[in-house]
């Protein structure tokens, strides 16, 4: 229901709208926060491109400065984008910019192993948040309370297992369920796409949430970047399931 701050996404939290008034006839619409998301789903597309074709070029090593750049980059502008919303006209499209540049590299090297499974892949994140919009709308589901809890507890689990592995990956080891292409492996990766799935719910109570509490007209792309920093996770662990189930 409209009125929840709360979100496991680290870009939409209960502090967005704090203190946080329209000027008269620019509040934050729903259309205008859909525009912004596919202005964004463009600029990831552009430069994926990019560091798609350069990694099926002649030199593909040469796509890693991109992706390395694109990488530290996205990082940066996102807090930014965080800790200056009305920054965010600017720095959501930058934001934008550099994960395509990533998912791009990280796409054309599994394409390389696994033929077809980028174009997948996206079909996938495309349809299951087409799926989620269609359940948000017809009120199947809802970020009650409960729900909204079990998805950030859930969440914040697996941030956990990332940071172990990411950790383990300093001393060249990692979390073996993490990577597992075996049955179990393949089982909570299906489990990880699920619950960044479900992250979409909290993401479109939150924009309807800004919309109701007529939030300023910038917030509208501080919105769609929130919910892309989701579709970016789900895109990469759709990916990460697919190479699981291909390799097997």
């Amino acid at each position: 229901m409209p009125g929840l701050f709360k979100t496991s996404n680290p870009a939409l939290n209960e502090n967005t709208f704090e203190g946080r008034v329209a000027v008269a006839g620019k509040a934050m619409t729903l259309q205008g926060t859909v525009n912004k998301t596919g202005v964004l789903l463009l600029c990831v597309v552009g430069t994926a491109a990019w560091t798609w074709g350069i990694a099926h070029s002649q030199a593909p090593q040469a796509a890693l400065p991109w992706m390395m750049g694109g990488l530290i980059a996205g990082f940066v502008f996102a807090l930014v984008t965080i800790f200056k919303k009305e920054w965010s006209p600017i720095t959501a499209p930058i934001y934008a910019l550099c994960e395509g540049l990533v998912l791009g590299g990280i796409s054309a090297l599994l394409e390389r192993a696994y033929p077809g499974i980028a174009i997948q892949a996206m079909g996938l994140t495309f349809g299951v948040t087409a799926v989620m919009l269609v359940l948000y709308r017809s009120g199947i589901l809802r970020a009650t309370p409960k729900f909204t809890v079990g998805v950030i507890a859930a969440t914040g689990g697996i941030f956990l297992v990332y940071m172990v592995d990411l950790v383990l990956g300093l001393f060249g080891r990692h979390v073996p369920l993490l990577n597992s292409s075996g049955p179990l492996g393949i089982g909570l990766s299906l489990v990880i796409v699920i619950i960044a799935a479900l992250n979409l719910i909290l993401d479109f109570d939150f924009v309807e949430t800004g919309v109701h509490a007529r939030a300023p007209k910038y917030m509208e792309w501080y919105g769609a970047f929130g919910i892309m920093v989701t579709l970016v996770w789900m895109y990469l662990e759709i990916l990460r399931l697919l190479a699981k189930i291909r390799e097997r």
